[in-house]
């Protein structure tokens, strides 16, 4: 009778440190997905800051380019708008697929004054101006591999709570069954590669 209580216990403990570890390793998993988004964050806000000084430099040049240059001051605002409505909850869907959206926008307009600003070799070969286009085309890159880390760190904690048997156990630790976004990415981005060049 002793052998089967020990047995027991031992069951017992053994579930018990298996809910411990689960209810840690779920914890930790979303903290590493606000981590990640935190860090995309940070290169977005990088990349949303630079276009003010791009537009103040081009202002002198395309004085009759307004409506580009609103354009991409408007869809930069859209842009820091829905970052930091991602920020207040980055696991959220709705919130990263809106953020999406509205980073593509401003992708484009950006782009757009790109194409405008071909047009005039002086801007493209001022100092400042390439100054700026190479930190723009850095700060791309980071944005890329920050992304990178959120979708990984998205898609560590949905195997994790997805998985038999933490899919039993999640639910009741408060990680609903419902997935974290996995995509966050420009769609346009990946279509067509950014092409910033002045």
């Amino acid at each position: 009778m002793n052998t089967y209580l020990v047995v027991n216990l031992v069951l017992l403990g053994l579930c018990a440190f298996y809910c411990m570890y689960l209810f840690n390793s779920l914890v930790a998993r979303r903290n590493e997905i606000k981590n990640a988004f935190a860090q995309v964050e940070v290169q977005l806000k990088r990349r949303y800051d630079l276009i003010p000084n791009l537009v103040a430099i081009a202002k002198g040049y395309l004085a009759h380019e307004q409506e580009t240059l609103e354009a991409v001051i408007a869809a930069r605002n859209a842009a820091v708008a829905g970052l930091e409505a991602a920020k207040a909850q980055p696991g959220s869907a709705k919130n990263i697929e809106q953020l999406g959206l509205v980073d593509s926008k401003f992708c484009n307009a950006v782009e757009r004054l790109t194409l405008t600003m071909e047009a005039y070799p002086e801007l493209k070969s001022s100092q400042n101006m390439q100054q700026l286009s190479e930190e723009l085309s850095s700060t791309e890159n980071r944005v890329s591999f920050a992304r990178q880390a959120y979708n990984d760190a998205v898609l560590n904690y949905n195997t994790l709570k997805q998985s038999f048997p933490a899919l039993l156990l999640a639910p009741s630790f408060g990680h609903g069954s419902d997935a974290a976004p996995l995509k966050f990415a420009d769609t346009l981005a990946i279509k067509v590669a950014p092409k910033i060049s002045f």
